[in-house]
């Protein structure tokens, strides 16, 4: 059995640091990484208690009001009814009715109408005069800062069956049309894209503005025409903007209540009560608080997956 030799001065001077030579630093201790992460979290704390106050308690109570039978009137007290709700709007086909009509409202007036129509604008007024950019840009953006009480009550005017559409018709010797009656989901779609083109023209303005001018003259030097160039240089340059503009459109557009509300009501019948209306008929109307908060839970539940696919989608642009 061999032992080590004792160390000698020399190698006592060797391991030994210099007196100018740095002293290797200290891991911070746990009470200073305690009070780091609390004068970083004291900023945000104010915001944090009022989304826990008026957003999280908010849906809380709602998600235990959907797992109850609570009615407006007639009931003493309310019961736990577990997912028998869930299980009523599934079989209910006024319920899967509305849940169609959603989706035809948010794909033709949002995915396809405004996010299409705003980009094409944008992409018009950045070659058009500076008369003709005003002028658009005020009759665009007027339409979306109407309240939207008023705009539904310009559309239905517009819609209905002696309204300005048919005098148009009429003059021009053109066939009228009852869209209000035959094909209601879209009367409402294409004023929802009326009204709300102006946010897609003004997000698509500021993306286009910031695409290198250096970039397109060099693709129309090459013999790019213009569908190559907006196809290969415009999409892709502007592909996280498409997204997030999408993305608020869908999450706006789901929740759109007043514009059928005060065009339609859902009418005729229930060919244009989308799921915001359903939830206010069997909440309100009928009086059934615990379905039409059951309803309402399935469109946030909606609303929350598209976010996560947006955002999923945006992610991996980075």
């Amino acid at each position: 059995m061999t032992t080590a030799p004792p160390a000698g001065p020399g190698d006592i001077a060797k391991t030994a640091p210099g007196p100018g030579a740095p002293r290797p630093a200290r891991p911070p201790s746990r009470r200073k990484l305690t009070g780091r992460a609390l004068s970083r979290a004291l900023p945000v704390s104010p915001a944090v208690v009022l989304l826990l106050l008026f957003l999280a308690g908010p849906i809380g109570y709602c998600a235990y009001i959907a797992f109850t039978d609570l009615q407006l009137t007639g009931q003493a007290e309310s019961s736990f009814v577990g997912f028998d709700n869930f299980r009523k709007a599934f079989g209910d086909e006024a319920f899967l009715n509305a849940v169609w009509l959603t989706l035809v409202f948010t794909v033709v007036s949002s995915l396809i109408g405004q996010n299409t129509i705003g980009l094409a604008l944008a992409s018009l007024m950045q070659r058009a005069s500076k008369p003709i950019r005003t002028i658009t840009g005020a009759i665009v953006i007027t339409a979306w800062v109407l309240p939207e009480v008023v705009a539904a009550f310009l559309l239905y005017a517009f819609f209905r069956r002696e309204g300005t559409l048919n005098a148009v018709l009429d003059f021009l010797h053109l066939p009228s049309q009852n869209w209000m009656y035959t094909l209601p989901i879209l009367a409402v779609s294409f004023a929802n894209v009326w009204r709300g083109t102006a946010f897609s023209m003004l997000v698509y303005s500021a993306a286009l503005n910031e695409i290198p001018k250096e970039i397109t003259e060099a693709a129309e030097v090459d013999g790019a025409g213009g569908w190559r160039r907006m196809w290969h240089i415009t999409l892709p340059m502007i592909r996280r903007s498409i997204g997030t503009n999408l993305m608020l459109n869908t999450l706006q557009t789901l929740s759109v209540f007043g514009l059928i509300w005060v065009m339609t009501r859902g009418g005729p019948g229930n060919r244009s009560q989308t799921l915001p209306l359903f939830m206010y008929e069997q909440a309100f109307q009928k009086s059934m608080i615990g379905y039409g908060t059951a309803v309402a839970l399935l469109l946030l539940v909606v609303g929350s997956l598209f976010s996560l696919v947006y955002m999923r989608l945006l992610r991996t642009e980075v």
